[in-house]
């Protein structure tokens, strides 16, 4: 599997190369956004490690232009502290963030997490499909629309909906879905979920101030409607 990793400081790009190529992984690097950008869309690796601060090109530019076109899992890779960052590299469709200075066994572990998530969809089911409204869910083909129209996710995105839409009317806490959705030890905070959720309202509901599909539980989580 082709890894892209984004990062203007060298020798971090390097020890991080190092790593991925020891457990087996191809590794190319860019050291600006320009060129991450680049790379991204020629390249097509199967997992992008993206900085934020960089010249030409800042990380929240390059996962915006990544996500027109590509669904690729993105990981993030932010400053310690820096809250606001995290939150808005969820919301511009980043799937995951690692907060620097990071130890390479975490950094390892969420990403083979990440590629372990993307082959489980990627291999599911023969066919299947879920169905509520107007909403079609193919597990298959990896593939959500809404009358007939598609509905661009990313992987993470993907992820949350097909879990609750297959328990539909079942109440998860945002715990339980770090659990059950990101699928191990997760390194962050509650919202997480919060803002994937907002972004999936956003790409799927006509109102997503008063959504119809993916519902709030005050005071304990959220679930997909039964309707």
């Amino acid at each position: 599997m082709k890894i892209l990793v984004v990062e203007d400081e060298k020798s971090i790009a390097d020890i991080i190369a190092l790593n991925l190529k020891k457990e087996g992984f191809e590794v190319i690097c860019a050291y600006d956004g320009q060129q991450g950008l680049k790379l991204a869309l020629e390249e097509d690796p199967e997992l992008i490690l993206l900085d934020i601060m960089m010249p030409k090109m800042d990380g929240f530019a390059v996962c915006k232009k990544i996500r027109k076109t590509k669904e690729t899992p993105i990981i993030m890779l932010t400053a310690r502290g820096e809250e606001v960052d995290k939150v808005l590299g969820l919301e511009i469709g980043a799937d995951d963030y690692v907060t620097k200075p990071f130890s390479m066994r975490e950094l390892l572990a969420r990403v083979k997490a990440n590629l372990r998530r993307r082959e489980a969809l990627d291999e599911e089911g023969t066919g299947d499909i879920i169905s509520v409204g107007d909403v079609t869910i193919d597990l298959k083909k990896y593939i959500i629309s809404r009358r007939e129209d598609i509905i661009p996710l990313t992987t993470r995105e993907f992820e949350l909906i097909t879990f609750l839409a297959s328990q539909k009317g079942q109440v998860f806490t945002r715990e339980a879905l770090l659990e059950k959705v990101w699928g191990y030890e997760y390194f962050g905070d509650a919202r997480t979920v919060d803002v994937t959720i907002r972004r999936l309202r956003s790409k799927l509901e006509d109102t997503p101030e008063t959504p119809r599909y993916v519902l709030t539980k005050r005071g304990v989580g959220y679930y997909f409607s039964e309707e």
